[in-house]
């Protein structure tokens, strides 16, 4: 294992990241009544761009108005005046010499109706997670089952929101089919119960992801980047494996890639830990059925656990790490001492308080 393989450049496409050390996209609610977030939030993004990350990925953006939404103070990216606000971001990252990624999500069942324009939950199946929501303290609500009415919509909001991505500037997008939010309700027999096309067998409950990303590559131009998360725990009943075994991850894993995406971004608890009792790791799993980038997360605090990450994988991404810390990729070059922060200190991100 070359020791300096954190600081090579890494080539996908026509973008060169300068090294292999990237910003999670991260969840946020800061945004006000216009979805656009606080400008502190976005010069957060722009500092981590200016201390050495290789790309820098936005907070996950909701992709419509009418349920997409799960949280307070999310942020969209379909209007001018969402689409001008990212803009200058965008152009600062690219200044920086950082690849600037877009994230885009539907919570589905994870909703909260009540932030919702529309008031409503919807979801693969009738099937409401099993914990309380932790924001309101209270069950989640049993959502809507989707009809194809729904699907078609929530599609387009995928669309447009990633051609309000392209057209900020941004040099990729990344499709959230992780976390237990729509995409992976629907990729997970665990939350999806139908019968029809959408659901059934490994092929059918792809079946959505499938369109999902089809209709968005046809608005990414052959000059961005278009990558794929996926994870197989989701923030609400998270001891839940959401696929059955390595071989159902392996055939999701295979399908994807043959979409024709660029990267796929797998995130995990911990990149180290055994997947499916299978004696090796998410990342490994992942790159013995294709040969496309990887990226990881998931406890990589430090130069060691970088370097470990990248044995099987493209590039790193921090989350805690790098939102505690805007020093970090410096911290690791130079081989300091980097804790390994806990879930608490990254509620940080959910106040009003500005980030380093």
């Amino acid at each position: 294992m070359n020791s300096e393989i954190i600081f090579l450049p890494l080539q996908i496409k026509n973008f060169t990241f300068r090294n292999r050390l990237g910003v999670a996209p991260m969840t946020r609610m800061s945004a006000g009544p216009e979805s656009i977030p606080r400008q502190d939030v976005l010069d957060f993004l722009v500092r981590r761009a200016e201390k050495g990350a290789s790309v820098v990925f936005t907070e996950a953006i909701v992709t419509d108005y009418e349920s997409s939404q799960g949280y307070p103070g999310q942020a969209r990216m379909t209007t001018q005046r969402q689409i001008d606000a990212w803009h200058p971001v965008v152009k600062k990252i690219r200044d920086h010499g950082a690849v600037s990624i877009m994230q885009m999500f539907h919570c589905g069942r994870m909703a909260w109706p009540e932030v919702n324009p529309a008031n409503r939950s919807i979801a693969p199946s009738t099937i409401s997670p099993s914990q309380q929501n932790p924001l309101t303290q209270a069950p989640y609500p049993v959502p809507e089952e989707m009809s194809q009415f729904d699907i078609d919509h929530v599609i387009n909001g995928f669309v447009e929101t990633a051609k309000g991505a392209i057209t900020a500037g941004f040099d990729g997008v990344e499709i959230h089919g992780a976390h237990g939010y729509l995409i992976n309700q629907f990729l997970s027999a665990y939350s999806n119960k139908r019968n029809d096309a959408y659901g059934g067998s490994v092929e059918k409950r792809f079946h959505f992801a499938r369109e999902v990303i089809q209709a968005v590559k046809a608005e990414v131009p052959a000059d961005r980047l278009l990558t794929f998360r996926i994870s197989n725990w989701g923030v609400a009943d998270m001891d839940v494996s959401l696929f059955e075994t390595k071989e159902e991850w392996q055939q999701i894993i295979k399908m994807i890639a043959e979409e024709g995406v660029d990267i796929i971004s797998v995130s995990t608890y911990d990149f180290k830990a055994d997947a499916f009792g299978a004696g090796k790791n998410m990342a490994q799993l992942t790159r013995e059925v294709t040969d496309l980038p990887i990226m990881i997360c998931g406890k990589i605090h430090d130069r060691k656990s970088a370097e470990q990450a990248l044995q099987h994988a493209d590039i790193a991404l921090s989350g805690k790490s790098t939102l505690l810390n805007p020093d970090w990729v410096e911290d690791v070059r130079q081989g300091k001492e980097s804790p390994l922060h806990a879930s608490e200190e990254a509620n940080v991100a959910y106040t009003n308080e500005p980030l380093p």
